[in-house]
């Protein structure tokens, strides 16, 4: 068995790592945007958002090592990758269509921009993690066809609350039980911890 942090390091030693593109420097794009440089065989190319202020605030927010970014704003996409930097830009639609970026994360939380963005990543061949839960759970099964004919992988992000949820059906089915319903639990209605089939 080979583990992910193997086959990254791998990625690094060969000088090959995954060139990631994520739209949108919100909670969850600054979450990811803390440990990107600290994972090995895993570049942060570039980030899309509307506002350039809210990008560059979320680099320095999260300490982003100045070195391995451009908080002018100002170089281009393919020069930020030339130089190993991450650049940043508000076309997301140019984000997705460089073609060195192997990778998008969807993280704007907007339904009808996520299903744009996760389209035009079929249309140009570029591999899509969907954070954007409202995206998914409103064409899902839609998108992830789309990216199967297009011949790039369309996931949800490990970690988040949709992607456990599957994860744990899988694992309950390879186990051999029938699962006959799976959803997300809530501290905020602490009486469904005492749900029972015979009360929901």
């Amino acid at each position: 068995m080979t583990s992910l942090s193997t086959k990254l390091q791998q990625r690094e030693e060969a000088g090959y790592p995954v060139r990631v593109g994520i739209i949108g420097a919100g909670k969850f794009g600054s979450m990811f945007i803390s440990q990107a440089h600290r994972t090995t065989g895993l570049r942060l190319a570039g980030i899309a958002d509307l506002s350039r202020e809210r990008a560059i605030a979320s680099l320095k927010r999260v300490s982003f090592p100045e070195e391995k970014c451009d908080l002018t704003a100002t170089i281009s996409l393919s020069e930020g990758i030339k130089t190993d930097k991450t650049a940043i830009t508000t076309d997301s639609a140019k984000l997705i269509a460089t073609p060195e970026i192997d990778v998008i994360l969807e993280a704007t939380g907007n339904p009808a921009a996520g299903i744009r963005h996760a389209l035009l990543c079929c249309e140009h061949k570029t591999h899509i993690v969907m954070i954007n839960v409202e995206a998914d759970v409103l064409a899902g099964p839609l998108l992830a066809r789309k990216a199967k004919e297009a011949g790039i992988i369309y996931s949800m992000a490990y970690g988040d609350q949709p992607a456990l949820i599957a994860e744990l059906v899988d694992w309950a089915r390879t186990a051999g039980f029938n699962v006959v319903c799976a959803g997300k639990g809530t501290k905020h209605l602490p009486q469904y911890h005492y749900s029972t089939p015979d009360t929901v």
